[in-house]
């Protein structure tokens, strides 16, 4: 079992700067591949970015490349989001998710945060 809790939200101008931290509980969380999802209102939950169980493999959707970075830290039990250059259109509640695979589809992770609101302005 896994538990994860975002953090890091919050309102930032376009073309400011945010970090987003998901913590996680349990002693297998380098067992587990990491991903963002973010979810708009009124829109499908959409895959943002994973990375593997080692770090060594990172996978981002074509809307974020270039502009978020995903990363992790096994000895905090911690994967982070950094998002520079960020857009309106990237506000949503961005979730963390645990599971075995690396993946972009939402089904392939067996565990999720509650998710942190993200609030570009124009």
């Amino acid at each position: 079992q896994v538990q994860l809790v975002e953090s890091g939200g919050g309102l930032v101008q376009a073309g400011g700067s945010l970090r987003l931290s998901c913590a996680a509980s349990g002693r297998t969380f380098s067992s587990y591949a990491m991903g963002w999802f973010r979810q708009a209102p009124g829109k499908e939950r959409e895959f943002v970015a994973a990375i593997s169980w080692s770090g060594g493999s990172t996978y981002y959707a074509d809307s974020v490349k270039g502009r978020f970075t995903i990363s992790r830290d096994n000895a905090k039990n911690t994967v982070y989001l950094q998002m520079n250059s960020l857009k309106p259109e990237d506000t949503a509640v961005y979730y963390c998710a645990a599971g075995f695979d690396l993946s972009s589809w939402p089904t392939a992770y067996d565990y999720w945060g509650q998710g942190t609101q993200v609030t570009v302005s124009s």
